[in-house]
C-alpha cells in the first residue's frame, strides 16, 4: 500500500467540471488531488459548445457567470500549437426555425435573453440566407446570440491543470476509484487517499460510487467531417433543440453543426435514454444525419472521417446537482449537468468554492443544492 499524503481535497473526475473544481480550490490555497482512471467521457466526447440556454432561469444564471469567465480565461488560454491550442472562438449560435412554432420560439428567446441583457437578434430568412448561404431556402429566419462561442474541452483541462499559479496545489492520480468512505477514497489496486474534503465531478460514472443520486446517462452520438474551405460562420442549432434535450425517455435526434478552426464539421446532436453501451448505433446516427442534411444539403455529399458517442448525465430536472451530499460526509457533487457540463463548468466550480470555504456565493446556490432530491436520495439510502 502506498504512503499517501493528505490533501485539503480530492477531486474524483478530471473532465472539465473537475478539472475546474481542482483549480479553482487551488487558487484558494489547499492542495488539491484530482483522480481519475481514463481521463475521457463526456468532455472528450463532447462538442465544447459554450451556450446560453435558458429553459430555466437557473440554467440561465449559471450559463451566463459562467460564459463571463470562459472570456476571462480565454485571453489566457493556449491557441496556437496542434496538442495545445483550446480553440476558442466566438462564433455566436444561430438558433434556426423551419416553422411558425418555431419562430414563436425564437421571439420567447428573445425576449428572456434581452431581459437579461444578452447581446442578440432576431433575423428574418433574408438575413440567415446571407448570414449562412449553406442552409436550405425556406427556412424562415431565427435568432442570433452572439455570445456563445466554441472550445476544445480537453485542451482546456490540461491547460487547466498545468498553470502555473497552482501547478503547485495540484496533484493527479491516474487510478480508479472503487469506493468513497467519509475522507477517504479508495482505488482498484487497495490505493487509499485522505483528505479533508472529496468532491465528486464523475459524470455520468457517479452513481457507480453514489447509487442513491439522481442521475441518469444520456447517450449522444457525434461525427466530424473531413476538411473543407469553410463554409459554416456560427454554431448552428434548430429550434426545436429543446425539446430534444429536454425528453426523458427513448431516443431523439435534432439538427446542431459545429464548424472547427481545422475546417472541419461536427455534426450532432442525438440523445438516448434507451442504450448503455458505447457504441455507435447506425440506425441513430442515420436519423441524426438525415436530420442535419434536411437543414444543410451540401452535408450529404461531404466525406465523414469519424462518429463517436457519449455520455451526458442527466438529472430529473435538467439542472446539476452542486453542493454538500445530503448525508454523506465531507462529500461535495458537481455533477448532473447534462450537456452543458462544458458551458457550466466555470460558475459551478466558483459555486462548490464558495459553498465549501463559506464565501459569497457568485449566484444563489439553491436552485442546485442536492438536497431538492432529498426525498429521493433519503427512499434510496
Amino acid at each position: 500500500m502506498h504512503n499517501i499524503p493528505t490533501t485539503d481535497v480530492i477531486v474524483i473526475g478530471a473532465g472539465i467540471v473537475g478539472a475546474a473544481c481542482a483549480s479553482a480550490l487551488a487558487q484558494r490555497g489547499l492542495s488539491v488531488r484530482i483522480v481519475d482512471a481514463q481521463f475521457g467521457g463526456a468532455t472528450w466526447a463532447g462538442m465544447g459548445h459554450l451556450v446560453l440556454m435558458d429553459d430555466h432561469p437557473a440554467e440561465l444564471a449559471i450559463g451566463q457567470a459562467s460564459q463571463e469567465i470562459w472570456r476571462t480565461w480565454a485571453r489566457h488560454m493556449p491557441s496556437t500549437g496542434a496538442h495545445h491550442d483550446c480553440a476558442y472562438t466566438n462564433c455566436g449560435t444561430l438558433w434556426v426555425a423551419e416553422t411558425e412554432a418555431d419562430m414563436a420560439i425564437a421571439h420567447e428567446k428573445y425576449e428572456r435573453l434581452r431581459a437579461q441583457d444578452v447581446p442578440c437578434e432576431l433575423v428574418n430568412a433574408h438575413t440567415l440566407s446571407n448570414l449562412e448561404p449553406t442552409l436550405r431556402t425556406g427556412l424562415l429566419g431565427g435568432l442570433k446570440v452572439s455570445s456563445d462561442s466554441t472550445v476544445y474541452a480537453p485542451n482546456v483541462v490540461r491547460w487547466l491543470l498545468t498553470q502555473p499559479a497552482t501547478a503547485t496545489r495540484l496533484t493527479v492520480t491516474v487510478g480508479e476509484v472503487t469506493e468513497i468512505d467519509g475522507g477517504t477514497v479508495i482505488l482498484r489496486d487497495g490505493q487509499r487517499l485522505y483528505a479533508t474534503h472529496i468532491v465528486l465531478a464523475a459524470g455520468a460514472q457517479c452513481t457507480t460510487l453514489c447509487p442513491e443520486l439522481p442521475v441518469r446517462p444520456k447517450k449522444g452520438h457525434l461525427l466530424i467531417t473531413d476538411r473543407y474551405p469553410q463554409r459554416i460562420q456560427h454554431q448552428l442549432v434548430e429550434l426545436g433543440y429543446a425539446a430534444s434535450a429536454h425528453q426523458t425517455e427513448g431516443s431523439s435526434v435534432a439538427f446542431n453543426v459545429q464548424p472547427r478552426p481545422t475546417g472541419q464539421l461536427l455534426i450532432g446532436s442525438s440523445r438516448q435514454f434507451d442504450s448503455l453501451t458505447p457504441v455507435v448505433e447506425t440506425d441513430v446516427l442515420a436519423c441524426m444525419l438525415q436530420r442535419a442534411s434536411a437543414f444543410i444539403p451540401s452535408l450529404a455529399r461531404m466525406n465523414a472521417i469519424r462518429a463517436w458517442t457519449g455520455f451526458r448525465a442527466a438529472s430529473p430536472d435538467g439542472l446539476p446537482l452542486i453542493g454538500a451530499h445530503l448525508w454523506r460526509e465531507r462529500l461535495w457533487l458537481a455533477v448532473g449537468h447534462e450537456g452543458l457540463g462544458v458551458t457550466t463548468a466555470p460558475a459551478t466550480a466558483e459555486l462548490l468554492a464558495a459553498l465549501m470555504l463559506n464565501t459569497a456565493q457568485p449566484i444563489p446556490a439553491e436552485p442546485y443544492s442536492p438536497q431538492r432530491f432529498a426525498l429521493t436520495q433519503l427512499s434510496q439510502g
